[in-house]
């Protein structure tokens, strides 16, 4: 399913961002989401570096958008135990992230 949403480039990335508002959405309403899907959604989504470089090329936003959600299900306690390495790696890549969208609004902006 991944490497279907894959094939579709910016949109792709967008449907694998609402996934993870789907499951963050049925967990604040229905508490029916483990801390293993969490886990799980994180490993193949977000630290997968090859999925990694798919969002940086196709939608970063998407990858923004994806670490956030998790980061606030953590924050949140619905994501109850997620270990201090997978919360950091969450962290760094959102940093990351974030910076490159920075710099391409910057480049928009001066033209560089």
């Amino acid at each position: 399913w991944i490497n279907s949403m894959k094939r579709h480039g910016y949109k792709g990335a967008f449907e694998l961002a609402a996934t993870v508002d789907y499951i963050f959405g049925y967990d604040a309403t229905a508490q029916i989401i483990d801390d293993w899907m969490y886990q799980e959604v994180t490993e193949a989504y977000v630290l997968d570096p090859a999925m990694q470089e798919f969002f940086q090329e196709s939608n970063p936003w998407a990858l923004r958008a994806i670490t956030e959600r998790l980061m606030e299900a953590a924050d949140r306690e619905m994501w109850e135990n997620p270990s201090e390495e997978t919360l950091k790696e969450l962290r760094r890549i959102y940093l990351r992230t974030e910076a490159v969208l920075e710099e391409r609004q910057e480049r928009q902006v001066t033209g560089d």
